[in-house]
């Protein structure tokens, strides 16, 4: 009897011993930012370096439609592998999670059947504040940053960073624009974008445009037509990228867009 207790103890410790160990996977940090601008908290999904150094400073991207269940977790693996593979820095990147990005990444419209479809539009301007003065001091304030911040948007987020590159153009450093719904508004931004890009000051900044050739014509036209005032605006210092991507439409092109937008920057390295 004692023989069978002990083999059985054995047994029950071997097993025990094979039991697998689980613990929490983690890639960030997300942080709730009690918002007074919006009125509301905002979820922020932070991206730090696995190697991140206080003593260091880095760049960041901030990501438009940055919520977990979004473009976040797929982007920041993209700036991984740019940064194993290609001469990609590391990079800090914060994810802004939406409440309402129809409220948020739309200006205000006059126009009916916008105003009945998109019932909360119009509040960009609200959005462009609490981004400018609550988000930014705040990543700049908790986080070792430098000063070359990205901006990613897609769609509405497309328009959303058009509309901080005409009017508030020295937020973001580089401005990453895809398939932007320009059409908003009868196209009024696209229509005031020749007086507003010539007003600016002719400072450093990078701009990458790009659409899916498979999208709707409309989407194609404005990208193009964006693409053409930024070109022929004379800005001496402003470095334009334009990527017609013929094998996309508006739901595939988001990643691939990224992936040969960051080529553009970041060459492979050799």
């Amino acid at each position: 009897m004692k023989v069978l207790s002990f083999a059985f103890l054995f047994i029950f410790t071997i097993l025990s011993s094979q039991s697998p160990v689980v613990e929490d996977l983690k890639i960030g940090e997300k942080v709730t930012l009690n918002s007074k601008i919006l009125n509301e908290k905002r979820i922020l999904n932070i991206y730090l370096p696995q190697t991140y150094d206080k003593t260091k400073t880095y760049p960041v991207i901030y990501i438009l439609d940055g919520s977990m269940n979004e473009d976040f977790l797929h982007l920041v693996g993209l700036q991984h592998f740019f940064n194993m593979q290609f001469k990609m820095p590391d990079f800090i990147i914060v994810g802004i999670a939406n409440v309402d990005r129809k409220r948020d990444f739309t200006y205000h419209t006059d126009l009916k059947d916008l105003q009945k479809d998109y019932p909360t539009t119009g509040h960009s301007d609200k959005f462009i504040e609490f981004v400018e003065k609550e988000l930014q001091p705040f990543i700049n304030k908790n986080y070792k940053t430098d000063k070359t911040k990205y901006i990613i948007g897609q769609s509405l987020g497309g328009l959303l960073a058009t509309e901080i590159l005409l009017n508030k153009p020295e937020l973001f450093t580089h401005y990453f624009i895809i398939s932007p719904s320009l059409w908003w508004d009868d196209e009024s931004l696209l229509n005031k974008a020749n007086s507003l890009l010539y007003a600016q000051k002719d400072d450093e900044r990078f701009v990458y445009v790009s659409v899916g050739k498979n999208e709707h014509k409309t989407m194609v036209k404005d990208a193009d037509s964006l693409y053409q005032v930024f070109k022929n605006s004379g800005k001496k210092n402003l470095k334009l990228e334009y990527n017609l991507m013929t094998d996309d439409n508006h739901a595939t092109i988001l990643h691939k867009s990224v992936y040969e937008g960051f080529l553009k920057l970041f060459p492979y390295k050799e």
